[in-house]
This record gives C-alpha cells, structure tokens and sequence, in this order.
C-alpha cells in the first residue's frame, strides 16, 4: 500500500567528484568535419519512438538537415522512421551508428535510463550531441557527463525548450533590472489529468513487440536480467529502474527556466511528499507529487503536481519585495473560461508605488534550429550541458528525497554508496543514507550565459555503464 510521505535529502554527498569512480582514461575525440553556413548538417538519431520522431520532424523542416542513420533496439521504430527519412541506416545497437563517418551530430532520445550511455559514448566518437531532458537517470551520470562535455570541444545541447522562449529571456531582463527585488519563494505547478481507469503514460503494447524484435539486453543497459517484458519496455517511464517519473519528465523542465531566470545554482536541500494516488495501475513512480526545493540566499522553490485535475495547466510565479513574475500555460480562468497563457510583470505597490503592469513580447527561438547553429558556428547553445547538468541534480535530489523516506532533519554522515562504475544501483537506490544539510554553492557556478564560442578541451569517454 502506497504511503503518504515527506522527506528532505541535502546535497553535499552528490556533489562529491565522481570522476575517479566513473571510469577509465578519457581518449582523444576524432576530429569533427567544420560545416560552413549552408553545409549540409548529416544527422544521427538514437531513440526512434514518439519524442524521437518529433525531434527528428522539427530538425528536418529546417533548411540543409538531413537523417543518414538511426539506431533503435525496437525494429518497428526503424520502419516507422523510415517513413519521413527512406535512406536512412537503421542499427539495432547505437555503437554501430556512432562508428559512421558521415554523422555530424547526434539526436539522443532513448529512455531516460539510456541517455548516460549514449551521451558519453556520442562524445567519444566526436559527434556534437542534442540530448533529451532530463540529461542523466542518476546524479553520477550527470557528474560523468558534466566532464566529459567539459573535456571536449563538443556542442551539447540539452532538451529543456523553456531557456530558448521569449518568457524566459523577458523574465530574465526584468530581474537583471531590479524589478522584481528580493526573491525568496517560487511557486510552480504541473497538472494533468486522464479518463478514470487509464493511468497518465500508459500506452498500449504493439502486437509485434516481441523478444524477436526488441534487442532486450541493450534497453536493460546494465540493469539485473530478467525475461522480456513488452508492457515494461512500452511503459518504462512507470518503473524506477529506468524513469524518474514527473520529477524528471515535466518538472525538470520549470526547474530550467526558473534556476536559469534566477541564476540559481544546485540546491542545497529537497523535500518531497506525495505517492501512487491517482491510478493504482502497478506503476512505481508517484503521480501525486509536493517539492520543496532550499535553495542558496535563502530562497524557496516548491512545485506540486496531480494526474488528477487540469484544471490549471502549468505555470509558475516568481515572488519579489518588489513585484511577481507570473508564467502560465493551458490554465483556464475561473471567471471567464478563457485559456491563460504567457508572462508578465505586476509591481509591488508597497516598493514600487509608481510601477506598471508589463506583458512579456519578446519571440520563441527555435531550441533545435539554435542547436543547428552553434554547431555550424561553434557556439555554445541555450541549454548546455551545464544547465543539464544542474537541473538534473535537483531533479534527482528531489526522487532521493522521496525514495529514502528522510526525516526534516538529519545528522547522519555525509556518505553515498556507488556501484564500481560510479552508478547507483536500481536495487540500492532506495538506501542510499543521507547527508545533513550544506550550504555550500555548486561548484560549477551561476547559470551560464552564452559564449561566442565553445571551449576547447580533450573529448573523452567511459563505457562503465
């Protein structure tokens, strides 16, 4: 029986380096062909299902892109993206895609279990790399993957779309302007909803989805044996071993925009409540979520969401001394019925007597054509691997917190147990003991801003995973 719970997990044990215990020597990258302005960008996908289709349609409507291989454990994927791109190859085994020459970047869309193993391995074989959100399943692969990016002269861009609309950059001008004053609490919300009887994510099994078909030791990706599970291949996102559940499919995504208007670092503590409310459908990852995240300069970020109302969408509000942010999408108004969305500014009359109401105006960038971009300009995108990096590392704070069902307080020693190849084990996740609370910053810094070029470093790699 699911329990209510609330729990509080700090950060220092995360933010231990993991480089030693996360692999062998890094080897140097190959050398990556330099694209002009109008050559033509020649892309690998890995993860050809739903969200891998709908990159690869929003990359081939921009000019000078083209598809020449995909890789898939599930061969129905490689007819069905064979369907927009004929001439594609099509690997069972990502490895195989990577070894090819004519691929200048790489599509990363696998399981979220799956996006360490094919960021690193990507990285190596000198490929610039788009990897969907959340960038890592576990604190150590974000570690792992932070220094791999770092040790390249690779364009990562990681798939949190909310750093490249015109709200983020108009939020971030009106707190760069003093506007919104001395921020302590963040209030945001996620909400969705389902028919009763059909849980949120669970999709239905494809009749050829067959031990024959699915290269099933390859989707394991290092996670104990077992027999072929179609339902659990299909839905894998309702398992810890492979998911990190709303945390990291939906919430990660607010946490960018917020951590990036506010320039916040990793926090320094999570709380987390909630559990399977919703939908007792067998599922492990809770559909009914409240966080709490403490963040450095004393200021509160807390999230909550439900697969049960959808009544107000998602948005979030950023409380300043001196005025409110307020971001909203696919709300509706109580009164009026009307749909709600975008972002504006309203002052704090009791410190800004004389401010105005402002609505947000500036335009959307397209988060993949701003990838395409900066790998042809060698430029560092909206959303780099530091950015993943970071709300990776609160998204998963937030899951241990719940997993290890910690008290508000703690004094128990700073320690995290890891597996030889630096990951935690999907077994062991749950047991990881608890670090007190620090009030250190990250040490990888303020949210990033973009440079007129990406960095030069050795590009390594590690095949621990």
């Amino acid at each position: 029986m699911t329990q209510r719970r609330k729990k509080t997990i700090g950060r220092r044990q995360f933010l231990a380096r993991s480089g030693a215990a996360g692999a062998a020597l890094w080897a140097l990258s190959p050398t990556a062909r330099v694209l002009g302005a109008n050559d033509r960008l020649r892309l690998g996908l890995i993860g050809g299902g739903a969200r891998g289709q709908e990159l690869l349609s929003q990359a081939l409507k921009l000019p000078n892109v083209e598809l020449v291989a995909l890789a898939d454990v599930y061969t129905r994927r490689h007819d069905e993206v064979h369907r927009v791109a004929p001439a594609a190859r099509a690997f069972r085994d990502h490895r195989r895609l990577l070894e090819l020459k004519d691929v200048d970047a790489v599509l990363v869309a696998s399981p979220l279990h799956c996006h360490a193993r094919h960021f690193l391995d990507t990285i190596a074989a000198g490929k610039d790399l788009y990897s969907e959100k959340t960038m890592t399943w576990s604190i150590p692969e974000a570690e792992a993957c932070l220094a791999a990016a770092k040790r390249s002269d690779r364009v990562v861009q990681i798939g949190l779309q909310h750093v490249s609309t015109g709200a983020f950059a108009d939020a971030r001008k009106w707190v760069a302007d003093g506007v919104v004053g001395k921020v302590t609490s963040v209030e945001s919300w996620m909400s969705r909803n389902t028919p009763r009887g059909h849980g949120q994510w669970v999709r239905p099994v494809p009749p050829d989805c067959t031990a024959d078909n699915v290269q099933w030791d390859l989707f394991l990706n290092g996670r104990p044996a077992r027999p072929f599970d179609a339902f659990r291949f299909i839905n894998w996102r309702l398992f810890w071993e492979y998911s990190g559940g709303n945390i990291t499919e939906n919430m990660v995504h607010q946490l960018s925009w917020i951590m990036g208007v506010l320039d916040l670092p990793v926090p320094v503590a999570a709380y987390m409540s909630g559990g399977v409310f919703s939908e007792k459908d067998g599922r492990e990852v809770p559909d009914t979520i409240a966080v709490t995240l403490d963040f450095p300069g004393d200021l509160v970020v807390s999230w909550q969401s439900t697969f049960s109302n959808s009544r107000y969408g998602l948005g979030e509000r950023i409380l300043g001394s001196h005025g409110t942010v307020e971001r909203v999408s696919g709300s509706t108004d109580m009164v009026t019925g009307r749909l709600m969305s975008g972002v504006r500014y309203d002052p704090e009359k009791v410190n800004r007597p004389d401010g105005a109401a402002v609505v947000g105006e500036s335009a959307d960038q397209d988060h993949m054509a701003n990838f395409f971009d900066c790998v042809r300009a060698r430029k560092t995108p909206n959303a780099p691997v530091e950015v993943g990096y970071r709300t990776a590392v609160a998204a998963h704070m937030a899951n241990l917190a719940y997993r290890q069902k910690a008290p508000h307080q703690t004094s128990t020693p700073s320690v995290v147990k890891y597996t030889p190849a630096g990951v935690p084990s999907p077994a062991s996740a749950s047991s990881m003991p608890i670090s007190r609370r620090s009030s250190r910053r990250s040490p990888t810094g303020s949210f990033p801003r973009p440079t007129p070029s990406a960095r030069k470093r050795r590009a390594s790699t590690s095949s621990s995973m």
